[in-house]
């Protein structure tokens, strides 16, 4: 049994609990949808560039399907007991937390880096998310829950990069950013990927499928340096172009 049709009984089975009407069989239909992300860890703002402010995915997601995404490139999938012990100890770990943790007083004051975000879904279908800023700087001066949701998504980050494969998906996100400035011989646009209409002012970006992604994907090679991938647009715009794999939610 998916970790989705586990839920949505559990959810069936709270509504009938709390005297709720008789579900709709018809609910089941729901495990042929795509899937939902069930635990999460991510990361928001910081001192970063504005391709990244945009790029950047979650470090790791759980979907109900079992299914593991680390940082948009690798990929592991876990039984419904492993994915079932995922969500309930972060549940544990997150419920009756604030939108947004603050720090014990005494906290040190660190600013430029990320909010870490943390989240899970809880029995009601709801998606409850926890930022907490400077937790990896800070870890002493927060609540103990909080650590251990982070370091519970972070083993399943190193056991995707031991254990798991490459992820790759049919979507991609584009960004291109504007680099007048940039070192570096830039290439023609990459013939089939659809480029900006005009100047770039900060960012520019586009999710495409089809062939457009085999035309990125070849022009732009996963982990090419940042002078490597400069490119002038039609109009004569200099930028640097660069990608990611959408995930399933997304």
């Amino acid at each position: 049994m998916r970790l989705r049709m586990i839920l949505l009984v559990a959810v069936m089975a709270l509504t009938a609990a709390c005297g709720g009407a008789e579900p709709d069989t018809s609910a089941a239909a729901a495990d042929d949808g795509p899937p939902k992300p069930v635990a999460l860890w991510g990361a928001e703002g910081g001192f970063v560039t504005a391709t990244m402010n945009v790029l950047r995915p979650p470090r790791v997601v759980l979907y109900d399907d079992g299914l593991v995404v680390v940082d948009a490139s690798r990929q592991l999938t876990l039984t419904d007991a492993e994915a079932g012990e995922v969500v309930a100890r972060m549940e544990t770990d997150l419920t009756g937390q604030p939108p947004t943790a603050e720090p014990k007083p005494g906290a040190p004051s660190v600013s430029d880096v990320p909010d870490t975000v943390l989240g899970v879904r809880g029995k009601d279908g709801k998606m409850l998310e926890v930022r907490v800023p400077a937790l990896e700087q800070l870890a002493d001066f927060y609540p103990k829950g909080l650590v251990d949701a982070k370091k519970l998504m972070e083993g399943l980050a190193t056991r995707a990069a031991e254990e798991g494969a490459a992820y790759v998906a049919g979507r991609v996100r584009i960004v291109a950013e504007g680099a007048p400035s940039a070192e570096g011989t830039p290439s023609p646009w990459p013939v089939g990927v659809p480029e900006p209409p005009g100047a770039v002012d900060p960012v520019w970006q586009e999710d495409v499928e089809g062939a457009a992604v085999d035309a990125i994907t070849k022009a732009v090679p996963a982990g090419q340096e940042y002078g490597r991938s400069l490119f002038t647009t039609g109009s004569g715009t200099v930028v640097v172009l660069s990608w990611r794999y959408l995930l399933p939610h997304e």
